[in-house]
């Protein structure tokens, strides 16, 4: 029975990247992949949930955002979660994963609560909405394209750690044009991370051998949710910055 480490090592290998062997019975590829976007945008609305209770709570305010201490904990709450994710997925049941995986989003709604002080209520549902027009698109490219993007994957890794040393290092500098230039460039990887991880999950799922590990297509869903979650906040961040800028 293929685990969760042999599935991502033929996908890897380019062995997964067609559409042959797909899952059939109630895990069929088309069933996962719609489990992905459910659980996905199930995350999606605890993270907004989370911010606006947060934001419109004195309380919580000044328990979360008045403390530099529970803004650390929330923090590595956060990274500890993805990695542990990610990492120990194969380790992990089903139910485990998903509640990981939406304890994470509620975590992560609380620290972007912040992004209502930052700017208007108007400026973030736009920049939602274009980046949800935006992600969708991608995402249908990537899951219904012939054409193999595995190769891309290298390249937008290597430009999301520049992308992360680069902000780190205009945190300390604060050149508005560097940020600008970083804001463009992180829009551009998160799009096409959305059709590269797309276009992997979809591989990843049908690299499962006939459907015969149940638990596995759930946890492979719970993963790719994760992933395309990751994606959409963070493009919907970059692309905040931009209608930001634009006021």
């Amino acid at each position: 029975m293929n685990d969760y480490i042999e599935i991502q090592d033929n996908y890897d290998r380019g062995n997964g990247a067609t559409s042959s062997g797909l899952l059939t019975g109630a895990t069929t590829l088309s069933g996962v992949m719609t489990r992905v976007y459910i659980w996905m945008t199930a995350a999606l609305f605890i993270t907004a949930a989370a911010a606006f209770l947060t934001v419109s709570s004195q309380t919580m305010l000044s328990l979360i955002l008045g403390n530099k201490i529970a803004i650390w904990v929330l923090f590595i709450a956060e990274l500890g979660l993805v990695v542990g994710l990610s990492a120990g997925l194969n380790r992990l049941s089903p139910t485990a994963a998903t509640a990981l995986f939406l304890l994470y989003a509620l975590i992560n709604g609380l620290t972007l609560s912040v992004i209502f002080f930052a700017y208007e209520i108007g400026t973030i549902t736009q920049a939602f909405a274009a980046s949800a027009l935006t992600f969708g698109a991608m995402s249908v490219f990537g899951a219904t394209t012939k054409k193999d993007l595995s190769s891309l994957g290298g390249i937008l890794f290597m430009g999301l750690i520049g992308l992360i040393i680069a902000s780190i290092v205009n945190a300390f500098w604060a050149n508005s044009t560097m940020d600008a230039i970083i804001t463009y460039i992180g829009v551009f990887i998160f799009v096409g991370l959305t059709a590269y991880d797309t276009q992997k999950i979809k591989a990843m799922t049908a690299a499962v051998e006939s459907g015969r590990d149940v638990a596995l297509t759930r946890k492979i869903a719970i993963l790719g949710a994760l992933t395309l979650y990751l994606d959409f906040i963070n493009l919907f961040l970059y692309i905040l910055r931009l209608f930001g800028r634009r006021r």
